[in-house]
């Protein structure tokens, strides 16, 4: 419910992968502020009074007075000067979450928007009419002004959406539903684009990938130990009692129970697993601890007014500010990346360990189940764990924050950005990555639990029970490796479950 309380990233998820509508709050306080702010703008403006982005150009021309008879035209120009994005173009998913965010924003009833806006909006997330938004083009700071011009543009009818399976100009989308372009008011225009939509839903979409790859990394620790014969000594609670980060102990906790530590203590021909297995919870823990402050962070920009003026239509007040800089989400996004290729390095070395009969402790070389006569020509997962390091490489190198890459622009009006954008953009490129690697690793780690099963060397029946479902699970759609095979049809295949999160992992 749009402008009857704080939103969760949840409720960004719900809508952008349409599990959920958009719907308005008809709650008195939310109406008297958006009546309010409407009345107050009309008021101003009849008194010649001076705005940013209303009765003045915008950015650096600040300085030039717009005259009254062109207060109209000014939004719409906004709008097409800022048609200039290029790259690859935001999908659909993401581009309903761009919608839901900046529906979010304009509800907070600090913009000054209309009506008629703000139902149009509504209409597009729930008609599933969506812009076609490039991902280029901004630096964080006024905001995401060009991508969102392709919002603002599609709402008066000039710019492409996703519809009905094509993608058509939005008036023809709007004609066939009986919709109506919007004139916009005064303000309008900046109000759409003059924020942190872009971002802040691509944090939101990330935020949900990077949590289950804390909870799957976990998982293939977990199969990695067992496959490898670990110490699952490593994982004690009394052990981890004494480091008290909370994420860590928690990924601790769930190794420990995928092993069935208390109950199926494992021995192992080392005293101590290399740092990849003994380690993992550090690594992993890193991320699950910083969870909390990923998901504080979006929150609040996501509850949040960041738009250029703020108009406080009860208070009366117009407060000149940056609430549009993107500097928080940019954080985020550049700690979140960091903490995700970290996973994708762990999982690699892993992958490393499980395919080289040196470290696998008496595991067949590469994995492969190929019988005796045949073992010369089979290579198994030899060329999986080589793609898995170059996807690990790309994601590493991916982690250089964008947020200290500040550029002025704007005839140094906008002399200090915050590049949140591109941080956001980084960050889903390298959860990709991320999410390649681990799925090469559990690929792996199934592989080499059930040699260790079909050999004897584990009993099946000593699996813990969520572990036993998904290595069931994964060993129905990925055949035994007793011959060489093309695997990047499995491999595509299981990183479409781990973006669908087919596994309910560590629910209790």
């Amino acid at each position: 419910m749009f402008g009857a309380g704080a939103l969760t990233i949840e409720d960004i998820l719900e809508i952008a992968y349409q599990r959920s509508n958009a719907q308005l709050s008809g709650g008195s306080d939310f109406v008297r502020k958006i009546d309010a702010g409407v009345e107050f703008l009309d008021a101003l403006l009849k008194e010649d009074g001076v705005i940013y982005g209303v009765t003045t150009g915008y950015g650096d021309s600040v300085t030039v007075d717009i005259p009254m008879r062109l207060v109209e035209e000014l939004p719409l120009h906004l709008t097409r000067f800022h048609g200039c994005g290029l790259g690859q173009y935001f999908n659909k998913i993401e581009g309903r979450a761009i919608l839901s965010t900046r529906l979010a924003s304009l509800s907070q009833g600090y913009s000054g928007v209309s009506w008629p806006l703000l139902n149009l909006l509504t209409e597009f997330i729930n008609q599933d009419v969506v812009p076609v938004v490039p991902e280029e083009g901004s630096v964080g700071a006024s905001g995401d002004l060009t991508p969102l011009s392709y919002v603002a543009g599609a709402l008066v009818g000039e710019r492409d959406v996703y519809f009905r399976g094509d993608i058509v100009n939005s008036s023809q989308a709007m004609s066939e539903l009986g919709l109506s372009p919007i004139k916009l008011r005064p303000k309008e225009g900046l109000a759409i684009m003059n924020g942190t939509a872009v971002m802040t839903a691509i944090s939101c979409l990330a935020y949900s990938r990077a949590e289950y790859l804390a909870k799957l990394a976990s998982r293939v620790t977990a199969m990695t130990s067992l496959a490898l014969q670990g110490n699952s000594h490593h994982f004690d609670d009394i052990l981890f009692s004494v480091k008290p980060h909370l994420g860590q102990q928690q990924v601790a906790a769930w190794i420990r129970g995928d092993l069935n530590h208390h109950e199926h203590p494992r021995n192992s021909q080392r005293l101590q697993d290399r740092y990849s297995i003994r380690c993992a919870p550090h690594v992993i823990g890193v991320l699950q601890d910083s969870l909390g402050f990923y998901r504080q962070t979006i929150e609040n920009e996501l509850n949040s007014a960041n738009d250029n003026p703020i108009i406080d239509g009860v208070g009366e007040h117009v407060l000149h500010g940056g609430h549009f800089y993107g500097g928080h989400i940019a954080m985020v996004m550049d700690s979140m990346k960091t903490s995700v290729a970290n996973l994708a390095d762990l999982v690699d070395r892993q992958i490393a360990s499980l395919v080289d009969t040196r470290y696998n402790n008496g595991l067949p070389s590469n994995l492969s189940s190929s019988c005796d006569q045949r073992r010369f020509i089979n290579h198994g997962l030899k060329a999986v764990q080589i793609g898995a390091s170059a996807y690990t490489a790309e994601a590493l190198k991916l982690t250089m924050p964008a947020s200290v890459f500040s550029r002025s622009t704007e005839c140094h009006n906008q002399d200090k950005v915050s590049m949140g954008t591109i941080a956001a953009r980084d960050a889903m490129r390298v959860l990709q990555l991320s999410e390649q690697v681990l799925a090469s690793g559990l690929l792996a780690a199934v592989q080499g639990l059930r040699i260790r099963i079909q050999t004897g060397v584990i009993d099946y029946q000593s699996l813990s029970g969520e572990l036993a479902a998904m290595y069931d699970d994964v060993t129905e759609f990925f055949d035994d490796l007793v011959e060489d095979r093309p695997l990047e049809g499995v491999l595509r295949q299981t990183v479409a479950y781990i973006q669908e999160q087919r596994w309910s992992l560590y629910e209790n």
